[in-house]
């Protein structure tokens, strides 16, 4: 269905009519298929104009959204780089192959013209464009054309390329997908074509078939089901394989009993000529399991897509600004701490620094789960992973590779996925104990079928085994966790610990820190005091040095200043301050009683240990959301405490506007601490949020934490979640998250319960035959793996500012 466009009174369009933006007061006017149209610049014309000399027109009419306007053409000769093809493409028959990103790839109307005008490049064997990953494949002759050449024809029509730094993971991602729907596709046939042949064996109630056609059904769906069973069914047998050797049965080691169990006495049946044969119960069994564990599967990387995203987010190739202000174009890995990076418009910027020349936009949704563009004044952190917007930026590089946010955060999460929750841990217990207990039900049943029906014995254990495998109970809670974790990521909460999330669910007490968490700290320094002739102006240096490689809130108060000082053996002193020496003097800044031997009045100072030199008076203003999170959390019946280091004086102003009831001045982290053990000794479960490196001993001693994105790295390793969003209305919103999966969780066990009491005395008296038996084994898998997906739903809501 062709994009609408909009028109006024008079008729004519207000868009543009390539890429939907308004037109300026005096567009480029084009005669498309006998009809003049509007753009908002050449760029998008010419695109237009390819588009219709291309015969490829039908873009416009199949697009179900406009395209991406095309900006200025970049420079793509980096891309014919030898380092970096000899890194990210593929050798293969006709020349080389690559994988790169683009985000205006908006439909698949955009992918079919992707395809086609990549396809009519000279030397482009192979293209493959998918418009859900935003992901496009292009094999081309190197000898013929080179890869810049191909991509600037991207670029032109408005879909700039990226590398995809994750592209062999990608396609290993791919080829297992294939291998799994492969498998399934034959699972699937196998499991008609011998239900096909089952069927005509059942009819047979008087037995008049002829033994010759009966042995022919039979022979045929071994044949038939031999397949199914050692390819199809080969991941179960693996995972049998594995838990049978760490003497540890599990869900596998039962899945794959069962379906040798009913193939080999089948086997065994058909070459003797016996009563009765179950293929069908084997191939239906690995047909359903295999659809249940895709469907897992698929919820899972639904689920860890906003996570997989920090891994593709680092650019691989960065402008580098010379001594001579000359630009060259570099591997990221060859930057250093102190280049100068020139970031272009719609650029991913490719490490941490320090925003130079003035201010500019950069939208940061991949680290904060904001989704319009934040504009950074001059002297702001600017982060790896952000993408620049309206105006290039240059930016002096401060951490590079492993040490920058986004590598931190990566980190962070890379650990939680390696964790399994107490709960998870419990299932895991639990069904491994059930499989044992149902051997040896299984064995006693078999017996007792014996002695009463022998010709039923087999076909009613047989049953028993399929009906009750454990696939609910062992899904019942990783199903839930993966779709929570995955919407608190896109929230912007990253669940690093394991139990983090159970915990915030339970959590009846909140603390929270002050200064960075409620209240955020101004870019400059209000006021100015010294001592003993020191200029303002050296207090500022030296403040500046020390703070330099400090990521506490304060610290961005001297973010700008310049200084020519360094600072060496610099440390932070847990809940009073930092240290380090300048010029052979040792140098203190945080409390006065921590600078120089005075009371503490709340302000920062500057000292050697025994005189002050300096005090600075920090502007600080209560965060916009912080009323609205207090609100939402007492709503919640969480009960709120304020724990910080400041005077009590701005303790108590802030207590007035969020109408707080407990509040304490002067905490020490001890202090901190102390009150959170006083009332976990009530029996409350205390929940934490802070930000600061004297923060850190009371985050790692409550029941569950939260570090703010941009505190001490420290306090976030402490943490069992960091919020990568500024909005602390992620707070209530994950807490409503982790109360809702509690209540999956629960749903699910008992189901998972629920059914095997229902289904197990049923197999038992012999009331369910080894096909149905399957049939319910797969549904009931299915239906708590719906039940957990509806918590991806949650977070639309929960995320919402």
């Amino acid at each position: 269905m062709d994009c609408a466009i909009d028109t006024g009174p008079t008729g004519r369009a207000l868009t543009c009519y390539h890429c939907g933006d308004t037109l300026p007061q005096a567009p480029v006017q084009l005669e498309i298929d006998g009809e003049a149209r509007g753009f908002c610049c050449h760029g998008c014309a010419a695109a237009a104009e390819w588009i219709r000399q291309s015969e490829l027109g039908d873009y416009y009419r199949l697009r179900s959204v406009a395209a991406t306007r095309v900006e200025d053409m970049p420079d793509l000769s980096g891309w014919d780089r030898d380092d970096l093809l000899s890194e990210h493409a593929v050798p293969t028959a006709g020349g080389l192959e690559m994988t790169l990103l683009t985000d205006g790839m908006c439909c698949a109307a955009c992918a079919w013209l992707i395809d086609r005008a990549l396809q009519r490049e000279p030397g482009v064997f192979d293209t493959s464009a998918n418009a859900v990953t935003g992901r496009i494949r292009i094999g081309w002759d190197p000898s013929r054309v080179r890869l810049s050449h191909v991509l600037e024809r991207l670029a032109m029509l408005g879909y700039r390329p990226y590398l995809a730094t994750g592209a062999a993971r990608e396609r290993e991602r791919v080829a297992e997908q294939r291998r799994w729907l492969m498998r399934l596709g034959v699972a699937g046939l196998g499991a008609m074509q011998t239900m096909m042949f089952s069927e005509a064996l059942y009819l047979d109630f008087g037995h008049h078939m002829a033994g010759a056609t009966r042995d022919f059904f039979r022979w045929v769906a071994l044949l038939v089901a031999t397949p199914v069973v050692f390819y199809a069914g080969w991941p179960f047998l693996q995972g049998c394989w594995r838990e049978l050797r760490q003497r540890h049965p599990g869900m596998d080691t039962l899945i794959a009993g069962s379906t040798l169990l009913a193939y080999v006495a089948s086997l065994v049946e058909t070459v003797r000529g016996g009563a009765q044969v179950w293929f069908d119960a084997a191939t239906m069994f690995v047909f359903l399991l295999l659809t249940a564990r895709l469907l897992e599967q698929r919820a899972r990387r639904i689920a860890s897509a906003q996570v997989d995203a920090l891994a593709r987010a680092r650019p691989t190739l960065a402008v580098r600004e010379c001594a001579d202000g000359k630009q060259e174009s570099i591997p990221v890995t060859s930057l250093q701490v102190g280049d100068i990076a020139c970031v272009a418009v719609g650029d991913v910027v490719p490490a941490d620094g320090c925003l130079l020349d003035g201010a500019a936009s950069f939208e940061e949704a991949l680290l904060t789960g904001e989704a319009r563009p934040v504009t950074r004044a001059q002297g702001a952190t600017i982060y790896a992973g952000t993408i620049c917007r309206e105006n290039p930026a240059r930016i002096r590089i401060t951490q590079t590779g492993s040490t920058t946010r986004l590598s931190q955060l990566a980190r962070l999460v890379e650990q939680a996925q390696a964790q399994r929750p107490r709960l998870a841990r419990m299932a895991d217990r639990i069904g491994s104990v059930f499989v044992s207990v149902l051997l040896v039900m299984a064995v006693i049943i078999y017996g007792s079928w014996r002695l009463h029906d022998p010709a039923r014995a087999f076909e009613v254990t047989l049953s028993l085994l399929v009906v009750s495998c454990p696939c609910a109970l062992s899904l019942a809670v990783p199903a839930a966790l993966a779709a929570s974790h995955g919407a608190l990521a896109r929230m912007g909460v990253l669940s690093i610990r394991a139990g983090g999330l159970e915990h915030l669910a339970h959590a009846t007490d909140m603390v929270f820190d002050k200064t960075g968490t409620l209240t955020s700290v101004q870019r400059q320094v209000g006021e100015v005091h010294t001592f003993d002739g020191m200029s303002s102006e050296v207090a500022m240096q030296i403040a500046a040095a020390l703070e330099r490689d400090s990521r506490h809130p304060i610290a961005q108060a001297f973010a700008d200043i310049d200084t020519p000082l360094a600072a060496h053996d610099v440390r932070a002193v847990t809940g009073h301050g930092v240290m380090g020496k300048i010029d052979g003097v040792t140098w203190r800044l945080g409390r006065a009683s921590f600078a120089g031997r005075r009371d503490d009045d709340g302000q920062l100072w500057l000292g050697d240990g025994h005189r002050v030199a300096a005090r600075f008076r920090l502007q600080e203003s209560l965060r916009a959301d912080a009323a609205d999170a207090i609100a939402a959390l007492r709503a919640l019946g969480v009960v709120i405490h304020l724990a910080s280091g400041d005077a009590s004086s701005s303790v108590q102003r802030l207590v007035r506007q969020l109408r707080l009831g407990e509040a304490h001045s002067r905490q020490s982290s001890e202090d901190k601490l102390a009150l959170v053990r006083a009332l976990q000794a009530k029996g409350r479960v205390v929940a934490m949020v802070g930000d600061g490196l004297n923060d850190a001993p009371v985050l790692a001693g409550a029941d569950v934490s939260i570090a703010m994105g941009e505190g001490a790295s420290l306090a976030q390793r402490a943490a069992d979640m960091v919020l990568t969003s500024p909005s602390l209305l992620r707070i209530p919103a994950a807490i409503r998250l982790a109360r809702q999966t509690q209540r999956v969780i629960r749903q699910n066990f008992a189901w998972a319960v629920g059914y095997n009491l229902l289904a197990l005395p049923l197999a038992m008296t012999g009331h369910v035959t080894p096909a149905v038996a399957a049939f319910g084994m797969a549904a009931s898998s299915l239906i708590v793996t719906v039940n957990a997906l509806r918590l991806m739903r949650v977070s639309a809501v929960g995320a919402s500012p």
